[in-house]
């Protein structure tokens, strides 16, 4: 049973190559977001790859030509023992070989057809489960592209796409057109973590050069300053520096076009514990260049590898969200099914006799097939319900024109410093007068809540009777899917007119999206976007 898995071993081996990457192993270390949902089942998924998926075509139903080398091998057993019975256990060398002496002895003679027709049988069974492996292999590469399943509905081999369509009149079709794009900010933020031997690690953004006015131009990247690494032994520490911005034309060569943060990654792991080898950084070293874990082949990953991976995912990331993978999926599945597993032009051309060798073929694919997509969906569709959900609203502030704060106020507003700095910044107003008498005299300076404490923000609040009508703008930091998600109820069809201010999908300013899809993927990202909005 097994030999047949492992003759088909490179067939096999590049299905479970692609299965680890679906699977994202590669991420491991990553352990916020879905990553985190990942890992919790990473056990089951490794033990259904390296076990259960062989097993699944090994151990098939007893028919069909996946069933005649258990026959084939019961046969030649049979006929071995006879063999041994009939002209003594040497007869049979420990290869399996016949003596030749007995070759035309009626015991001998059945004893080479039973091992002739089993080889045949196992070479039939190693074809096809190696046809089984690239099956699978052929469907789910078809559409996984960078952790993401692309929507690329396939037709057949003749015809290669197909856009599904009911009859309409007129009908929109883009790549993306059924999943949501997450576009997740850099968030530029400091990163610390601490070795075993005691050493604190800080990695700190010294410069970010950001995109501005939605004109993103080239693609940008976190770039440790491995020149600049320092190790501190007062307080044993070491501190990495990083900027954010595009690679100049010698970091483009070194890097690379693909893989790009991988290969800064790959370079910065070997440079920066040279940077600090000596005695006098000894605990650093070993801080850096201990083990953090093994990866997926069994190789050791360094602390300094697993946190600069952790670092760069989790402040620079893009991903689309499959609103339907498993109908998706197993739609394409079945039409991929019924095109290129069971072609019919090449079934009437074979005839009755290999009807059953295709049709087990085509069910033990469908069956595999349907696990790996179950356990998928499973996954997007938990990522989907958290990207729907409505988020919880961190932090509410008021901005309020000293108009209409009452005189109570007045006494904790001239005590609050941060106010006064923001208004001489804002409005170079100045802050040596702090009188009721001047606050009275600007009735439009704005009182902004965020400086005060949360007892001061409720008191002013409830001083007024109509909260909600008195205020007339209502300004949303975050996601504008989100955003638009949060206010939909309370503002439905109270908007008169929107005004929206896209990144728009021009030479001049075109956005470098996830893929290469760059049209598709703004398609997508506008038409959510615009749809909340009505």
């Amino acid at each position: 049973m097994t030999s047949a898995n492992s003759d088909a071993g490179p067939a096999l081996c590049r299905f479970q190559e692609l299965l680890t990457e679906l699977f994202q192993f590669n991420s491991a270390d990553l352990d916020f977001g879905i990553y985190r949902i990942m890992n919790h089942k990473r056990s089951a998924i490794h033990r259904f790859i390296d076990e259960k998926l062989p097993a699944t075509v090994s151990d098939a139903p007893d028919s069909g030509p996946l069933a005649e080398q258990t026959r084939a091998d019961d046969n030649k057993e049979a006929a071995a023992r006879r063999v041994r019975e009939n002209l003594g256990e040497a007869a049979i060398a420990g290869d399996g070989s016949l003596d030749a002496q007995y070759h035309q002895t009626p015991a001998g003679r059945n004893y080479l057809a039973a091992q002739q027709a089993a080889a045949s049988a196992g070479s039939t069974r190693v074809a096809t489960a190696a046809g089984i492996y690239n099956h699978l292999y052929n469907f789910f590469r078809r559409y996984y592209q960078d952790g993401d399943f692309i929507s690329k509905r396939r037709y057949s081999r003749k015809h290669r796409y197909a856009i599904p369509y009911n009859g309409e009149e007129v009908y929109l079709h883009w790549a993306n057109s059924d999943q949501y794009y997450v576009k997740t900010a850099a968030h530029f933020r400091n990163y610390d973590w601490n070795a075993p031997n005691g050493v604190a690690v800080r990695f700190r953004l010294d410069n970010a050069n950001v995109e501005q006015n939605n004109i993103k131009g080239e693609r940008r990247f976190f770039l440790p300053l491995t020149d600049h690494t320092r190790w501190d032994d007062d307080v044993r520490a070491v501190t990495i520096p990083f900027e954010y911005r595009p690679l100049n034309a010698g970091e483009k060569a070194a890097y690379k076009s693909r893989n790009t943060q991988e290969n800064i990654i790959a370079c910065a792991v070997t440079a920066i514990p040279q940077r600090l080898a000596g005695p006098a950084a000894a605990p650093a070293m070993a801080a850096l260049t201990g083990e953090q874990r093994r990866n997926g082949k069994d190789e050791p990953v360094t602390r300094l590898e697993h946190h600069l991976r952790r670092y760069t995912a989790r402040n620079n990331a893009d991903f689309f969200i499959h609103q339907d993978l498993a109908g998706f999926l197993n739609w394409e599945l079945d039409f991929y099914l019924k095109n290129e597993v069971l072609n019919l032009d090449d079934l009437t051309i074979a005839g009755q006799d290999l009807a059953d060798h295709w049709f087990q073929i085509l069910r033990l694919v469908k069956s595999v097939g349907s696990w790996i997509i179950a356990f998928l969906a499973q996954t997007e569709d938990f990522q989907k319900a958290l990207w729907e959900k409505r988020k919880f609203v961190t932090a509410t502030h008021y901005g309020i024109t000293l108009g209409n704060v009452d005189a109570a106020f007045y006494p904790d507003l001239i005590a609050n410093d941060a106010q006064w700095d923001e208004w001489q910044a804002l409005h170079s107003i100045d802050g040596n007068d702090r009188s009721t008498a001047f606050l009275r005299s600007h009735p439009t300076l704005m009182l902004d809540t965020r400086h005060f404490d949360a007892a001061f923000a409720d008191r002013l609040l409830v001083s007024f009777d109509d909260l909600d009508g008195m205020t007339d703008g209502v300004l949303v930091h975050g996601d504008n899917w989100q955003s638009l998600n949060l206010m939909a109820e309370k503002y439905a069809g109270k908007v008169k007119c929107i005004y929206i201010d896209p990144p728009y999908n021009s030479p001049s300013s075109e956005i470098i999206y996830k893929n290469g899809y760059k049209h598709s993927t703004w398609l997508s990202l506008i038409a959510d976007r615009v749809t909340l909005s009505q």
